[in-house]
């Protein structure tokens, strides 16, 4: 049995389109409640968090009628960070948790993520059982045991507190200049109060959501504007997170950006150095850039890699005992603070470094020399299957075979997106391009 309504993380598509539509939430909650409703009893309660768009105020209603409709009791916690919702559906001893947000998408999209009781994201398998519960009868509750819904005003707070947990206690960020770009996301409030807390003087940017501006122009996937800001106010370090503020990417005193590999490899070689690193290893996708993989060699570390998804990543770190691990886009997770990627808690640990070394962010994001990457994507109509025509595997084939040795090609459909995404490496950047362009011109001509 596969899964079709989710993808690598949670169900996403289009506000007001299949399947984000309140129809689709209704009938989705109403399964999850059901499904976690299995061993029958009372005082079943789920937690519900949301970022900042427009849509998010549909499925959130649509969701807790689902939900309630089953007998579980709804705490709303508003806009809070997707991690937040992770540590609150443990904390408050809950029975599921549910995320609703397209991270890092624009805000015509939205999604719907789920943790269980332990504050992790559903296996596969459980999603699968909840896909095939949508296509029979769902058993609701009698009317005396409909569920209850309440809204928590102080889920956030709750949630900064624990934050600051994770930085070390006798650090503070006294004389630093921050600019927290926010995505115009679910950080909006929760990452500079922080930040202000700890001592830094925070230059907020992406802090005035208005529905539809979520990753406008701002935040992890668009660093610009943080680079800006960061040169205008000279600023020693720049935070950008994404719309649900679990990704984020550091910029240097100069604007220029490190992405996650860069920021894992500082986390790994710092925590090895303590002896704080499990296992001597980090868990990160295929995406990784072959760079980041010759750095943890050279000091006897390993590097094991998963499937593209933070997800999978945490379940590798779990079956294997990791503490430290996460994607290049960002997501940076640590299951010695978080259950998931945690942007917020990611730059805390960098300004801690920088706090600590009393170095500069420019001596810090620059851990390894990369291997160029390419990475280009074709988007192409849902329920065809480009990679299966036979034109485009043979030129892969033929382009695999000039690389070899030189360095590698990974080809893959995106689990959150219509698209196929194409990406080399190799040190030749002639080779490099034109392999990527002969594949993307395969792809193309069978979309």
């Amino acid at each position: 049995m596969s899964r079709k309504l989710f993808g690598t993380d949670g169900v996403r598509g289009r506000a007001n389109s299949y399947p984000m539509t309140a129809e689709v939430a209704l009938k989705l909650g109403a399964a999850a409640g059901r499904y976690f409703r299995r061993d029958g009893g009372s005082a079943h309660r789920v937690v519900i968090g949301k970022d900042t768009r427009l849509s998010g105020y549909m499925l959130e209603n649509a969701l807790t009628a689902g939900l309630t409709s089953t007998g579980m009791n709804v705490l709303l916690l508003g806009p809070v960070p997707t991690p937040g919702v992770g540590f609150l559906t443990r904390s408050m001893r809950a029975d599921l948790g549910v995320m609703i947000s397209a991270s890092h998408n624009p805000h015509q999209d939205n999604g719907i993520k789920f943790f269980g009781p332990d504050g992790f994201k559903l296996s596969d398998q459980a999603e699968m059982e909840i896909e095939a519960m949508l296509e029979g009868e769902i058993r609701l509750a009698q009317a005396e045991n409909i569920g209850r819904a309440k809204r928590i005003e102080d889920g956030r707070g709750r949630y900064q507190e624990f934050v600051k947990t994770s930085f070390p206690s006798g650090l503070r960020l006294d004389g630093l200049k921050v600019v927290l770009d926010c995505a115009n996301g679910a950080a909006y409030k929760a990452a500079p109060e922080v930040l202000w807390e700890l001592g830094a003087e925070v230059i907020p940017v992406g802090v005035s959501p208005n529905g539809t501006n979520i990753n406008d122009r701002c935040g992890s996937t668009y660093t610009q504007t943080a680079a800006e800001a960061v040169v205008a106010h000279g600023a020693h370090v720049g935070i950008a997170l994404d719309g649900d503020a679990d990704r984020v990417m550091i910029l240097d005193e100069h604007g220029r950006v490190a992405d996650g590999d860069q920021i894992m490899a500082l986390l790994t070689a710092r925590w090895a150095d303590e002896g704080r690193l499990q296992g001597g290893t980090l868990v990160a996708t295929v995406m990784s850039n072959l760079g980041l993989e010759r750095f943890l060699d050279a000091r006897g570390l390993r590097l094991e890699r998963t499937a593209v998804g933070d997800r999978y990543v945490v379940e590798a770190m779990r079956a294997g005992g990791f503490n430290l691990g996460g994607e290049q886009s960002g997501h940076i997770v640590m299951t010695d603070y978080a259950t998931t990627g945690d942007g917020l808690i990611a730059g805390l640990q960098f300004l801690a470094e920088m706090v600590r070394s009393g170095e500069k962010a420019s001596q810090l994001i620059r851990q390894f020399e990369t291997v160029p990457q390419l990475l280009k994507n074709v988007r192409y109509e849902a329920g065809k299957a480009p990679l299966e025509a036979a034109s485009v595997q043979a030129v892969i084939a033929a382009n695999e075979a000039r690389i070899a040795g030189k360095g590698r090609i990974l080809i893959r459909k995106s689990g959150t997106e219509p698209l196929i995404r194409v990406m080399a490496e190799c040190q030749d950047a002639a080779l490099l391009q034109n392999v990527v362009e002969e594949i993307v011109a395969a792809v193309e001509a069978a979309v």
